[in-house]
């Protein structure tokens, strides 16, 4: 029955449940799509709710409004026990043992005792009269006007009268009676003002999670000898208390009740011992019971409805169009958040850019030279070229010795005949500090080219073969790259599928997160809304906004800072595109699994770095432990960096293993994470 149940149910939570940047106008309309209703008949049923419930204007945003917390006291409708606080206000004075605490205030006979609100209420006391002249509660107003809006057949209220004016809470009691009487409509509501329930046809006290009685308040009433229902409820707290209470609507048929003559004398020791006072017991082997022992007529036979079971991957329209429509006015809603969003992954690509790959300049060589003597370009001696590398003002030493160019001469002259002090006055002694790896290798090969370079003019010059200098090993062009390798390219496809999935999951989770927080998610669901139209319309938003990060990106990468690309822009653009994809299912699983924004925020941060140091993104997977190596296969970013380093650095088409490997791996990602999405949405509490 769930889906039958869903197509003609609303409630109205005790939480609002409404999203504050909407207008009451859109907050109706979007309750009014989700039900299937046609924009027409949501505007005629919005002018009817607007003053039926004395809304502000429907311009008005709902963050605007005054919210349940905001409360006046007023005087009691009802014949309660009340006592007066600064002839401003009236307070109840709890009737039962009730948890209480104490107001201060300057009284001239004390303070005053006020009972604590039963539910997790923000409570406050308002201090003059409102600028608007409006009752309280216009935001528990708006979330009651969005459990009509769609005129269900079955209403659920929970608390719908808190903080409301008398005069518009007698309204809409009479308004829901006449709903239910004229249009074959049921209203289910909870409520702790059990005297305004008198209108009710049917009602349910409950107590420490039972119910007390099931009947229709006259029954109660006379069947308890009783004026009032807060007379039936008291006594029958104390039979609770006393362990002579039957426990369900069902025993009633059984077990009779207790004539009022026969009742036993409660005293004050009893009415708090038990469940609801202390642990004094109370003697009850003198009490009876009156058990009928008719037997129960058979009960009528139940019809035999149809079930009609919702189908979890089942999208309809209407509803799929009023959450695209809610999740594109909240971006337009919050302009300067989508700004940033856009900014953000441009901004992250230029400081990448402009940092990491490039040529280290301005490093310092020590140099001492025992050919050219009063130079003021070299050190002196060998001792304080080597102190200024140890104290950190240049990064090596070279030393020539005195006969270094006579020596090289004769060196390459008689390669077979150099003794050892020729060719130990020929070399250049360097002595270099690698500490710091990148620059160590990079000034390592630049020596060494430099110095195949000079040996080489040398040679020329001297009409020998120049090839005599170099290393009888030859590297020719690289088949795939430059034959001088830049980190800049090694490191940008990784770089790019990070910015791109990283900040999906912060958007994706960040959505789903708000909407949860407020109420919306919860309320939704219980609308008839799936978990997969749910996600599916954050995938269509926010792939609108992932398109546009991603052509960002791929602009300032490869047309602004050059980055080498010699594959097809289609097939890079749609690994990129597929990666968004993926961290934004990932930031679904976020959203679903963690309650609150700080633990999604230590989620996703704390998958942040394993997945850059084990994807190979900033160095080789080859290089890795073996095990690691197992752990990098299986996450998402590994097979799909792997890819699009292909496709700029090689140039292969999606024909390949290596480039079409990468899509696949992505889209089980994707699957893995929507199934632990929805699986979540359906079945974890909370």
């Amino acid at each position: 029955m769930l889906g039958r149940w869903r197509s003609w149910t609303k409630n109205m939570p005790q939480e609002l449940a409404l999203y504050g940047e909407f207008s009451i106008q859109e907050t109706l309309v979007y309750y009014g799509w989700v039900a299937g209703k046609q924009r027409k008949d949501v505007e005629e049923k919005i002018e009817f709710l607007l003053k039926f419930l004395l809304l502000p204007p429907p311009h008005r945003f709902v963050k605007t409004l005054r919210d349940h917390g905001s409360l006046w006291v007023e005087r009691p409708p009802f014949n309660h026990s009340v006592k007066r606080d600064h002839g401003s206000l009236w307070v109840e004075r709890p009737p039962f043992n009730h948890s209480v605490k104490r107001m201060r205030g300057k009284r001239e006979d004390g303070s005053v005792w006020v009972e604590r609100p039963p539910f997790n209420h923000s409570v406050k006391r308002m201090r003059g009269k409102r600028e608007d002249g409006s009752v309280g509660g216009q935001q528990r107003r708006v979330s009651f006007a969005a459990a009509l809006v769609h005129d269900p057949e079955l209403l659920i209220l929970d608390e719908p009268t808190v903080g409301v004016d008398p005069v518009l809470r007698q309204s809409i009691w009479d308004h829901l009676v006449n709903i239910t009487q004229d249009g074959n409509k049921t209203v289910i509501i909870t409520t702790h003002y059990i005297e305004e329930t008198r209108q009710a046809g049917m009602i349910g006290l409950m107590r420490g999670g039972r119910f007390l009685a099931e009947e229709s308040p006259e029954q109660l009433m006379a069947h308890h000898m009783c004026d009032t229902l807060e007379d039936v409820f008291l006594k029958l707290s104390k039979m609770q208390n006393q362990k002579k209470r039957r426990r369900s609507s069902f025993m009633q048929e059984v077990m009779g009740p207790l004539p009022p003559e026969n009742l036993p004398e409660v005293d004050t020791m009893s009415e708090i011992s038990g469940e609801y006072g202390d642990n004094t017991s109370i003697s009850i082997k003198d009490m009876k019971f009156n058990v009928e022992m008719e037997v129960i007529s058979n009960m009528p036979p139940e019809d035999d409805v149809p079930t009609n079971v919702v189908d979890p991957m089942q999208l309809t329209l209407s509803r799929m169009k009023a959450l695209i429509w809610k999740n594109f006015l909240w971006m337009w809603r919050n302009v300067g958040v989508m700004l940033f969003i856009f900014l953000l992954p441009v901004l992250q690509i230029i400081l990448f850019c402009l940092s990491i790959g490039r040529d280290p300049l301005g490093l310092h060589l020590a140099v001492f030279n025992q050919e050219l003597n009063d130079s003021s370009d070299y050190f002196n001696d060998l001792e304080s070229a080597k102190h200024a590398v140890e104290s950190g003002l240049a990064w090596g030493t070279m030393h020539f010795s005195q006969n270094y160019s006579d020596s090289l001469v004769r060196r390459l002259e008689n390669v077979r005949g150099a003794d050892e002090l020729t060719i130990d006055n020929s070399d250049i002694h360097i002595w270099m500090d690698m500490s710091n790896q990148q620059i160590g290798q990079l000034l390592n090969r630049d020596l060494v080219l430099s110095y195949v370079n000079f040996t080489r003019d040398i040679l020329s010059a001297c009409n020998y073969t120049p090839q005599v200098a170099e290393v009888p090993i030859r590297f020719n062009n690289p088949v795939y790259g430059d034959r001088i390798p830049n980190f800049t390219d090694f490191a940008a496809p990784g770089v790019i599928l990070t910015i791109i999935f990283f900040l999906s999951v912060a958007l994706t989770s960040g959505a789903m997160l708000i909407e949860r927080n407020e109420g919306m998610l919860e309320r939704s669901l219980v609308s008839g809304i799936t978990g997969t139209e749910i996600l599916f319309s954050h995938v269509v938003t926010q792939f609108v906004v992932m398109c546009g990060q991603t052509a960002m990106v791929l602009i300032f990468s490869f047309v602004v800072f050059n980055i080498t690309c010699r594959g097809d822009v289609a097939t890079v653009s749609a690994l990129t595109v597929l990666t968004g994809l993926c961290g934004m299912c990932f930031g679904f699983v976020v959203s679903c699994l963690c309650d609150t924004e700080r633990t999604a925020t230590y989620l996703a941060l704390g998958s942040f770095l394993p997945i850059v140091m084990l994807c190979g993104i900033i160095w080789p997977v080859e290089g890795m432990h073996y095990s690691l190596k197992l752990i990098s296969f299986i996450l998402p970013l590994t097979k799909s960096t792997e890819s699009l380093r292909t496709i700029l650095a090689r140039g292969w088409s999606i024909s390949q293993p290596t480039v079409y490997f990468g899509f696949v791996a992505t889209l089980i990602w994707m699957a893995v994470f929507l199934t632990i999405s929805i699986l979540a949405l359906k079945f974890r509490k909370g």
